[in-house]
């Protein structure tokens, strides 16, 4: 690949390497150069570019990343667009995620031109969320270099997502004169939790004397009816002759391991009765808080075989959060408190191309549109939640009621969407460390996908931008620091933040999540064809 500085008269077909903007026009980064192209560039004053051409056994950067995405082979994931030199992978379904960790490291080694990065062994999925990505760093590979790639490749699988499965639980508790019914009832609620989100249910629940032949009586009963047994001890295990080891083997079970290296945890006891998998779950796991019963939990109901060995090996990265009430706290690293992210939902537009008819108040799933986006904004954690209204502002309004938001109203809405982002600025809490626009036409923008933004911008110190990308495509929402709350008042007319976001020098990072980032409804066959409808079932425009 030949790579430099071309004159304009040299550089039709060329590969562009840099971005280049002006007030009217962006010619993005990876363009091949046509005439029209560098007729504009030459009309903005420049002279030449910074460019790339193939050569013989070159492949071009979307060609490679295609062609290592279809040498690869993994479960339960779908692979994306080749777009930018990047295929991302999306996991299909709620599970664990597995990975080749030697497989991907091979293929890391073959060329630093070919990139493959994926998640954390055992990470928790949902349904759409980004799991790996393939990523050529410059315009073009060489083909003995994919040739590499494509040997390793069909070895082994790469990753795969390990489905939850709908496991029936039961669950026991011992009991002592000195421990309350609500800890009981706090632990049976919160178990429940843990269980129904990995798509399972608590089918039975027993409370019995802390005393083993009771408690083995209790482990046969439970497992006639459910896949596995959970017990909550009503003092700690010390000792692998303890009531609950004790009560395991009496009912017929077997104790693999009593204590795991993962801090809270320590004290779980994993074992099983014929088939059945029974835990023994240590005092932290009556507080919803992660800790290393989860990491246990999971993997069985993922049906991921759970070992003496496998949990001997959760020791590196087996520190997590700390819980505030244990009686002898390990030290604790002070952070800055960070504020808050507020969730402008922009509602006032006049949907002009839907006639008659305001699509935000469209039906999905039985629920108006615009409450949809709101809800999502809600349950995704956004504080506060500002709905900026203008057309139609009663009916919007009336399609919101009873939820804890704040509702204002942009008496320009006419005049853009620029008018709705200053006036939420307006109405910003002094704690908002940033504010995250979301627009309220969009039905796939779901509650996790903000989650995994606001995630993405607490890891940036509050300090990047975070966007919202469909296979490297910029879409919404889109979430903006505060250090750049004042330019982005000075937006004018119908333009969001995309000009803003191109034209500051300020970190940009992409939160892929899928078509929902590209899921606006400005027409009645978008809204039909995004599962919307109207209240009376009909789609007509009138």
């Amino acid at each position: 690949m030949q790579f430099g500085r071309l004159a304009l008269n040299d550089a039709l077909g060329a590969i562009l390497a840099h971005t280049i903007i002006t007030d009217n026009k962006v010619i993005k980064k990876g363009t091949v150069l046509s005439r029209s192209d560098l007729e504009y560039i030459r009309s903005a004053g420049h002279v030449d570019v910074l460019a790339a051409r193939l050569e013989g056994l070159d492949i071009g950067e979307d060609d490679a990343a295609r062609r290592i995405a279809d040498c690869l082979s993994f479960a339960h994931i779908r692979a994306g667009l080749a777009t930018t030199g990047r295929v991302n992978f999306y996991a299909e379904k709620a599970g664990l995620f597995t990975v080749s960790e030697e497989l991907i490291h091979a293929i890391n080694r073959v060329d630093s031109s070919i990139t493959l990065s994926t998640l954390a062994p055992f990470t928790r999925t949902t349904a759409d969320m980004l799991v790996a990505t393939v990523k050529i760093i410059p315009f073009a590979v060489d083909q003995l270099h994919m040739q590499h790639v494509q040997s390793l490749a069909i070895r082994q699988q790469a990753f795969a997502v390990k489905p939850f499965a709908p496991k029936k639980i039961g669950l026991i508790q011992t009991v002592l004169p000195n421990l309350k019914t609500s800890i009981l009832d706090k632990t049976a609620k919160v178990t429940a939790k843990r269980i129904e989100l990995n798509g399972g249910d608590l089918v039975s629940e027993m409370r019995v004397e802390h005393h083993a032949p009771f408690v083995a009586e209790a482990i046969k009963q439970t497992l006639k009816n459910a896949d596995m047994a959970v017990i909550f001890g009503a003092s700690a295990v010390c000792d692998p002759d303890d009531i609950v080891p004790q009560a395991i083997r009496l009912a017929g079970g077997r104790v693999e391991r009593i204590g795991m290296p993962v801090d809270p945890g320590n004290l779980l006891i994993l074992a099983s009765h014929g088939h059945k998998p029974v835990l023994g779950a240590p005092g932290c796991s009556r507080s919803p808080k992660e800790n290393g019963f989860d990491w246990v939990l999971d993997r069985l109901m993922a049906d991921l075989k759970v070992d003496d060995r496998m949990i001997a090996g959760m020791g590196v990265g087996g520190i997590l959060s700390e819980i505030p009430n244990r009686p002898s706290p390990r030290e604790m690293v002070k952070t800055d408190h960070q504020g808050d992210v507020a969730i402008a939902v922009l509602a006032a537009g006049r949907s002009s191309r839907m006639g008659a008819r305001n699509k935000l108040l469209a039906h999905f799933d039985g629920v108006p549109l615009v409450r949809r986006s709101v809800e999502a904004a809600i349950a995704g954690g956004g504080r506060p939640v500002i709905v900026v209204l203008g057309h139609m502002a009663e009916e919007i309004d009336l399609a919101l009621h009873h939820l804890t938001i704040k509702t204002i109203l942009n008496p320009d809405y006419s005049q853009g969407l620029s008018t709705s982002i200053k006036a939420a600025l307006d109405h910003l809490p002094p704690s908002a460390t940033g504010l995250m626009i979301q627009l309220g036409d969009m039905p796939h923008v779901k509650a996790h996908h903000i989650r995994q933004m606001l995630a993405a911008f607490d890891k940036s110190r509050h300090s990047a931008v975070i966007r919202a990308t469909c296979n490297s495509e910029a879409g919404n929402p889109v979430i903006i620091p505060a250090h750049l709350f004042e330019k982005l008042g000075q937006l004018q007319g119908d333009r969001g933040a995309r000009k803003l976001i191109e034209t500051s020098e300020v970190q940009v990072i992409d939160v892929e999540i899928g078509e929902a980032a590209l899921s606006d409804v400005d027409t009645a066959e978008a809204l039909e064809k995004a599962g919307g409808y109207w209240a009376d079932r009909r789609l007509s425009t009138m």
